[in-house]
């Protein structure tokens, strides 16, 4: 199996024992398939994911897996704890060895969580530059006013890291209730950031990530599978 992305020719060379000097030779007779198609090129560039033929022995094919997850409180957004139900813990099947998180949530924070085995995809949605938005109800123990909104767009200075965080968006929805869109994801952020106003937050759950919201259809613990639509639409937002 190729674990990362690599060069034809080095794959090719790795898996059959042959010098890499041999592989044009190879390839102009036709005798390696890439997804289907006659491999040209040793310069054409494979991953996990590419089924790769040689002459019709299949040598590498994996199936990419994008999954949603509804966390509920409670579980730990890992992939094994000694102590603490894990996002992995609660998937159905024994095949998830190979699924890590694509960013995660606190403990006692609700909603979206996505899983995947493709680490290119992943990397390209939690890498800052990407600038991802997250989006959070948030529930408070004390009145949200207008003046959070302001402090929330310009930015709000952790004096631990000596940083101030990216402008992020408040909505208010009732006076104990807003919507919070983040860029980042700082350690406890949005706690932090109301702890700033000495208000401690209830509850907290995301509703999406990016242009991909969270199953309004899927309970608590539950995940399905993302289809290739919701793949594709978060993988153009990264671009």
């Amino acid at each position: 199996m190729i674990t990362f992305r690599t060069r034809l020719d080095r794959y090719l060379s790795q898996q059959l024992e042959i010098p890499r000097g041999n592989m044009r030779l190879i390839l102009a007779q036709g005798r390696v398939m890439v997804n289907g198609e006659v491999a040209k090129s040793i310069h054409q560039v494979v991953d996990k994911f590419s089924r790769v033929e040689f002459d019709g022995r299949l040598l590498s094919a994996d199936a990419p897996r994008y999954i949603m997850l509804n966390k509920p409180k409670g579980v730990v957004s890992a992939t094994r704890d000694d102590h603490h139900t894990t996002v992995i813990d609660l998937l159905p099947g024994n095949n998830n060895d190979d699924l890590h998180l694509v960013g995660r949530l606190d403990f006692n924070t609700t909603g979206l969580v996505l899983l995947t085995n493709d680490g290119h995809w992943s990397r390209r949605l939690t890498q800052p530059e990407t600038k991802v938005p997250k989006h959070y109800r948030v529930w408070l123990e004390r009145p949200v006013t207008d003046d959070y909104i302001e402090a929330f767009a310009n930015g709000i200075y952790f004096a631990y890291e000596g940083v101030t965080t990216r402008p992020a968006s408040l909505k208010i929805i009732s006076p104990f209730e807003v919507k919070v869109v983040l860029e980042e994801g700082r350690y406890h952020q949005i706690k932090r950031m109301f702890g700033h106003f000495n208000n401690k937050v209830v509850d907290l759950h995301r509703e999406a990530i990016g242009d991909l919201t969270l199953d309004s259809s899927l309970p608590q613990g539950r995940s399905r599978s993302l289809t290739a639509a919701e793949v594709q639409r978060l993988t153009i937002s990264v671009c």
